[in-house]
C-alpha cells in the first residue's frame, strides 16, 4: 500500500512541485495551504508523513507541529526558507524528524522522505518485536514467549529462533543458519546447529508447541506451527 503524505505549504507552486515528485514516486498526497488547514486535513485522514512549511499564515509550521505532537508521533519533515540554526533547533525540539531548506531538489526531498519512513518502520518493528501467531520475540529484552509461556533460551538458541521467525516461510540449511547466527566465514559442524534446534524443540514442546521447528527433509528447517 502506498504511503500517504500530507503537504502543507502556503505557496501553491511548491505544493505542486512536492506533489508531482511524490506521486511520481508512488506516494499518495493531500494538500493544505495553512497551518490550520493542515490540522484539519490530518484530522480527516491520518498521514504516514507530513511535509510542513515553517512560514505559513494563521499558524506557522512550528505551532502546527506542536499541536500535532499532542496526539500523534507521525513523522514530520520541515520546509524552511531560512537556513538558520534557530529553525532547526526549534523544529527538532518540537518533534520534527528532518528539514529541507528552500530551494530544494525534489529528488533529495523524496529520498529524505523514504529514509524517514524506513527509520519509522524499523523503530515500530523493534518496538513491536517479532510476532508470528503465538510466538513473540523481544530482541531488546531477549525475551521469548509462546502465548503466555516464557521460554528460557540461551543467546544462540534465541538467535536461531529469531532467524527462523523473521522469515517464517523460508527453509534454512544448516550452513545458512550458521552464517546468520554466527556470521560469515564461520566453520562449525552441522551437529552444533542440530543441538540448538533440539533444545529449542524440547522447550517449546514443554510449553505445548510440539511443531515449533519443522524439518524439511533433504533441505533444512523452517518455523513450524506457532499456535495451539
Amino acid at each position: 500500500m502506498a504511503n500517504h503524505i500530507l503537504i502543507a505549504d502556503d505557496d501553491a507552486r511548491i505544493r505542486d512541485v512536492v506533489r508531482f515528485a511524490l506521486e511520481d514516486s508512488g506516494f499518495t498526497t493531500v494538500e493544505a495551504a495553512t497551518g490550520l488547514e493542515a490540522l484539519d486535513r490530518f484530522g480527516e485522514a491520518a498521514a504516514d508523513l507530513i511535509v510542513l512549511d515553517i512560514g505559513m499564515p494563521d499558524m506557522d509550521g512550528l505551532e502546527a507541529c506542536r499541536e500535532i505532537r499532542r496526539t500523534s508521533d507521525v513523522p514530520i519533515l520541515f520546509l524552511t526558507a531560512r537556513d538558520e540554526e534557530i529553525d532547526r533547533i526549534l523544529g527538532f525540539q518540537l518533534g520534527g524528524d528532518d528539514y529541507v531548506t528552500k530551494p530544494f531538489s525534489p529528488r533529495e526531498l523524496v529520498l529524505r522522505i523514504r529514509a524517514i519512513l524506513a527509520r519509522s518502520t524499523t523503530s515500530a518493528q523493534a518496538e513491536r518485536g517479532i510476532v508470528v501467531d503465538d510466538l513473540r520475540l523481544d530482541e531488546t529484552a531477549h525475551r521469548c514467549t509462546l502465548a503466555e509461556v516464557e521460554l528460557q533460551l540461551t543467546g544462540i538458541e534465541f538467535s536461531v529462533l529469531a532467524t527462523l521467525a523473521k522469515s517464517p516461510d523460508r527453509v534454512f540449511s544448516r550452513s545458512q543458519l550458521i552464517e546468520q547466527v554466527y556470521g560469515q566465514n564461520t566453520y562449525l559442524s552441522g551437529r552444533t546447529v542440530d543441538s540448538h534446534i533440539r533444545n529449542i524443540r524440547q522447550k517449546a514442546r514443554a510449553a505445548g508447541y510440539a511443531d515449533l521447528i519443522q524439518t524439511v527433509h533433504g533441505v533444512g528447517v523452517k518455523l513450524g506451527v506457532c499456535r495451539c
